[in-house]
């Protein structure tokens, strides 16, 4: 890899977004730009001629530690593959370089797309208002011209990270648990620094994401044991629990999490209901049919939004008393216009590691500016709003220490100290288990009245199951 050596401009630390945003009242597309086919077409490789790439011929072999300064005055900083002292190809600012972040994502057709997309487009709108702030160390930060399509497929998802690899300093998006392992090992041998869209209680851990992976909130598997000590405290006593869900990094981290709840809790009466998405299964009668059969308390679901809807509408149809605990990407606002809409506002709490729409955060001020007050299609939004903190703050930390190759990026990640503005729950990267691990719960109450159909209580909730588990190894494999 090359690595050559620039010189930094006088910057002043980056104001918060929240001023520039609101006074800029930066309006996107609803619409994200994505690259369809993950093979070089031959328009692409018309546009690639007039796209300016990364130089990776270095222009200096020399120690970049050795030759820089202090970057705050105005010394120079090390770059290498994936950023270029040429400006971004829409860049706001012509005298900055670029650092090109690479985003890997269901764009299209695949089981996550409704939420996917909004997430990128968060994304975009933060960085936009990044570099309207002036940039980072004199560079720009473009998320689109390496943006691909992955249809939430491990083949797509491989076939794509090998088509951009070269050019990114860093991926700004990588989802699914599985579609980033499927690529992991390059990730490792190239320095490949990520944040998820997923939330596998195996990024806790070194062992599993080589340090590689900036998770941000808690795990599926966490979720489940705080979100059922919160049942316990506002509902009662729980004597039966089901664990529905996608066999997994998801569901069945969700599932290990409710099982781990119940041995620390006393309780004995444990149901785990395998399912998959619609368009795999057909539909989720069976899982109506074993729920009602074991009639618990409560059940954690760990599904999609139209599962979601199907099973708490027909097993409250069918004279089920139990309540409904789900997981992040279970919700969607538009399950209000459903007919299972008076079902899921009586029976359903919705579980979130972040404030939502509704927060008071300055996070959150920043994020409502960037739509000019106006709400989005859904949460994913907020989703991709707040994963781009961690991913900022790296970048900051690397120039701040005059290297911004790989490299640079990738041992940064240590010791990173991020507080998301309030959003979510502080983090410290480069500990293990409960060294990293996240555990504060928003719990939302659907409302038609509500921004983005849920009403959240804005506190982090804590439970005292997680704090006493011995977290030494993620709750389930990944697959």
């Amino acid at each position: 890899m090359s690595t050559t050596t620039v010189r930094s401009p006088r910057t002043s630390p980056a104001r918060r977004l929240l001023a520039l945003a609101a006074a800029t009242g930066l309006v996107l597309s609803a619409c994200t730009a994505v690259e369809d086919e993950p093979e070089t077409t031959p328009s692409e490789a018309d546009a690639a001629e007039d796209t300016p790439e990364p130089d990776t011929d270095a222009s200096s072999e020399t120690d970049p530690a050795a030759e820089s300064e202090d970057p705050d005055a105005g010394g120079e900083i090390a770059i290498g593959d994936g950023v270029t002292e040429e400006a971004c190809p829409e860049g706001v600012n012509p005298d900055n370089g670029c650092i090109y972040l690479g985003v890997l994502s269901d764009l299209t057709e695949g089981p996550f797309a409704a939420l996917a997309v909004p997430i990128v487009d968060a994304q975009r709108a933060y960085w936009a208002q990044v570099n309207a702030d002036g940039g980072i160390a004199g560079f720009d930060v473009d998320i689109d011209t390496y943006t691909r399509d992955t249809k939430y497929q491990p083949a797509e998802h491989a076939a794509a990270y090998q088509q951009i690899e070269p050019n990114i300093l860093a991926l700004a998006h990588s989802l699914g648990t599985v579609n980033t392992e499927s690529v992991l090992a390059d990730m490792d041998a190239n320095d490949i620094v990520a944040v998820p869209a997923s939330w596998w209680s195996g990024y806790s851990f070194e062992e599993n994401d080589m340090g590689l992976i900036m998770e941000f909130g808690y795990s599926y598997c966490v979720e489940s044991m705080v979100g059922l000590d919160w049942f316990a405290e506002n509902h009662g006593e729980i004597s039966s629990v089901a664990a529905v869900g996608y066999p997994g990094d998801y569901g069945g981290d969700s599932a290990a999490g409710a099982q781990l709840w119940a041995e620390a809790n006393g309780v004995a009466d444990v149901t785990v209901v395998p399912t998959g998405p619609n368009q795999v299964t057909g539909g989720q009668d069976s899982v109506v049919a074993a729920v009602m059969a074991a009639q618990p308390d409560v059940v954690i679901l760990a599904v999609g939004p139209a599962e979601n809807a199907e099973i708490v509408g027909k097993l409250a149809a069918g004279g089920f008393t139990g309540r409904f605990l789900g997981s992040l990407p279970t919700w969607n606002p538009a399950l209000l216009e459903s007919a299972a809409a008076p079902a899921l506002t009586a029976l359903y709490n919705h579980m979130v590691p972040t404030e939502q729409w509704d927060g008071t955060s300055a996070a959150v001020e920043a994020m409502q500016a960037s739509l000019d007050g106006e709400e989005p299609a859904n949460g994913g939004y907020v989703i991709g709003w707040a994963m781009n903190y961690s991913m900022h703050a790296l970048l900051q930390k690397a120039a701040d220490s005059g290297d911004l190759t790989r490299a640079g990026l990738r041992a940064a990640v240590d010791g990173l100290e991020v507080d998301f503005d309030g959003m979510a729950e502080p983090i410290t990267y480069g500990g293990n288990g409960a060294e990293v691990a996240s555990s504060g719960l928003i719990i939302g109450t659907p409302n038609a009245e509500a921004p983005l159909g849920i009403e959240t209580t804005n506190e982090f909730f804590h439970g005292s199951t997680f704090e006493g588990l011995d977290y030494t190894q993620a709750c389930s494999a990944s697959s």
